[in-house]
């Protein structure tokens, strides 16, 4: 082999520099593997970029907005003068660039090899076990290539859809619009829906279904919209929109299949959902047929149907979560170069949470998806509404007040030992409190595990280890 192919040959590449991917070449780095990762966009992926971290800081900035409108309940006197959408914009922009800069700036001290180019496929060698690819006119190969190129926003497919924008768009707005539409009932549209919300902008949530999160429990989904209409935010159940028009006040109608008609918006924002970046990766010269939006059929083990090469993330269609990828790309260096041979990731009870107002913390099956795997002499629900204690001197401490927001908990226990197998949470700290009870619902807790676990009093997580009855289970 020739000192020029010698430098171009690794034990693993990894095409797409976000999360699962960076995680993926620096375990296999810590195990000795020579590696090189492809982007050709911003490091991090869209996490980073966004996703994850620049969508918290605008929750937060929602949140904080929240809070100063309640501060006058707890006897402070503050007036919100203004808020100043640019150089909110500004810090959180130069947060993320400075982080997606730890992020390539980190792997060479490492000794993985960093190419800012896009990579494709050439193809795959069955004498030698290779796979080539190619990026910026330069051929690679390597024992192993990692998929992990992840996903970009759908576009809207309808007459003058091309006046939206994804939500990659939200991150690039200028202003805080007057009066927006979203169009969109996952967690995407929820979440950005609310943050708008909250910072004044007068906003309404298009969903083709009676409710938004229609994947989440029903009580989540209920509370959810019920919370949002209470708190102003319009929420238009059963739209199926058939087109955008532009006005020459430069104004935004929507006009939906109903008849109705909602007009004066200053942006329109889709997030009906994303599709894997898998189209440009000429999968076809290695042998790797798609499905669906293109995502790539993986087994437990993230293996493709091409030995060699292996895909995580958003272009599996799995369980799309950043943690989710982390975890995958750790677990497949552990057994591609760790000595870890059945080495994967569990994809079962993932805990997630979606930064809506409120906030939502879910693991496990929903109560329809529990009648329909067990039966239903064997599942048992425990529910819990109550007022989070922060509330209790709003309204002149009115203890019995409706106007108060509510939290509600659901707990899905299965068979007579009662093992719980859902956990859903809405209301106030619920990001918070799902992640330590995701790990003893791992480890395959018991509704009587729950109840012997003193409560922390006064606290909102206190209510999972008293639901009623306390103390009589097994």
């Amino acid at each position: 082999m020739s000192e020029i192919e010698n430098n171009n040959h690794f034990d693993l590449i990894v095409i797409g520099a976000g999360s699962g991917g960076v995680s993926l070449a620096e375990r296999a780095a810590g195990y000795n593997a020579k590696v090189a990762i492809f982007e050709g966009g911003a490091y991090g992926g869209t996490c980073v970029n966004v996703g994850c971290v620049p969508k918290k800081i605008m929750y937060n900035a929602a949140h904080m907005a929240e809070t100063i409108h309640e501060a006058s309940e707890y006897g402070f006197n503050v007036e919100k003068k203004g808020f100043n959408w640019q150089k909110l914009k500004t810090s959180r922009d130069n947060y993320v660039r400075s982080l997606s800069n730890i992020y390539k700036s980190f792997l060479p001290d490492i000794g993985i090899t960093v190419v800012s180019e896009i990579a494709s496929f050439v193809g795959t060698s069955s004498e030698t076990g290779r796979t080539t690819i190619i990026a910026g006119g330069q051929e690679y190969t390597a024992n192993h290539v990692a998929i992990t190129v992840g996903g970009a926003p759908d576009t809207l497919q309808i007459p003058g859809g091309e006046y939206a924008i994804n939500s990659d768009g939200f991150f690039t707005l200028e202003s805080l619009p007057k009066k927006v539409a979203m169009i969109g009932a996952g967690y995407i549209g929820v979440e950005l829906a609310g943050v708008l919300h909250g910072l004044g902008s007068e906003t309404s949530l298009f969903v083709r279904g009676e409710t938004p999160l229609r994947n989440f429990d029903v009580m989540i989904r209920t509370h959810l919209t019920e919370a949002m209409r209470k708190s102003g935010l319009k929420v238009h159940s059963g739209s199926i929109l058939q087109k955008i028009e532009k006005e020459t006040d430069e104004t935004f109608t929507i006009y939906l299949e109903n008849g109705d008609v909602h007009s004066g918006y200053e942006v329109v924002i889709a997030a009906i959902g994303r599709h894997p970046l898998t189209e440009r990766l000429n999968l076809s010269s290695v042998n790797i047929t798609t499905f669906g939006k293109g995502y790539i059929p993986v087994d437990e083990y993230q293996n493709t149907t091409t030995p060699g090469i292996y895909a995580l993330g958003d272009v599996c269609g799995k369980v799309e979560l950043t943690p989710m990828a982390v975890a995958a790309g750790r677990r497949l260096a552990d057994r591609l170069f760790g000595g870890i041979p059945n080495a994967k990731v569990d994809y079962t009870n993932v805990p997630t949470v979606v930064f809506s107002h409120p906030v939502i913390g879910t693991i496990g099956l929903t109560e329809e998806e529990a009648y329909e795997k067990y039966s239903k002499d064997d599942i048992r629900i425990y529910n819990s509404e109550f007022v989070n204690l922060y509330y209790g001197p709003f309204l002149d401490g009115d203890l019995m007040s409706e106007e108060k927001p509510l939290t509600k908990y659901k707990l899905i226990c299965l068979g007579p030992e009662e093992r719980v197998i859902g956990l859903h949470c809405i209301g106030m700290s619920s990001d918070e409190v799902i992640q330590g009870f995701g790990v003893a619902i791992k480890m395959g807790a018991t509704k009587a595990n729950f109840d012997s676990c003193v409560a922390i009093h006064p606290t909102a997580s206190e209510e999972l280890v008293t639901f009623a009855p306390w103390g009589k289970s097994k």
